[in-house]
């Protein structure tokens, strides 16, 4: 078998098991949160994997809302650190994964697979998708920002 293609066939069956939430810009949680918008990667803290280097579960009680994402924090200084600077803190791509936008795919980003490259968050499908990465991380990231472009505003089932 040609391995060229077992990125993007590892990357059509997850679409099957497990496709992206959002269908617009960010990948988010269905429903809303009690801050009234839909909640964004998976409820971890975005300023911990910035600031730390480290996946922490953020809370409720620290909401800030950025672009109709609702984020979530561990304490009152993450919030506000994002609130100061969101840019800083976003994940790339929407929260989508940067494997599958690389592909020109929109596939839910997994907090538990992330990735913080030149001070940037980036989040990925799964374990598998996050090794294919790991081993030209400058090349996937430079596809999926070219790609990103194309395919931001974009339904992730018209993909």
């Amino acid at each position: 078998m040609n391995t060229k293609l077992i990125p993007l066939l590892m990357l059509a069956a997850a679409n099957i098991v497990s496709p992206a939430f959002a269908a617009d810009e960010n990948n988010t949680a269905p429903g809303l949160t009690a801050a009234g918008a839909p909640l964004g990667l998976h409820g971890a803290d975005p300023v911990a994997f910035i600031d730390i280097g480290n996946r922490i579960e953020g809370t409720a009680a620290f909401t800030a809302v950025h672009d109709g994402v609702a984020y979530y924090f561990a304490t009152r200084d993450n919030m506000n650190a994002f609130k100061r600077a969101p840019q800083k803190y976003l994940p790339q791509n929407g929260g989508f994964c940067t494997f599958g936008v690389s592909v020109a795919k929109k596939f839910d980003g997994d907090p538990q697979y992330a990735d913080v490259h030149n001070g940037k968050l980036y989040v990925f499908l799964n374990e598998d998708i996050f090794r294919m990465y790991q081993k030209d991380k400058d090349g996937v990231i430079a596809k999926a920002e070219k790609n990103w472009a194309k395919i931001q505003h974009a339904s992730a089932r018209d993909l």
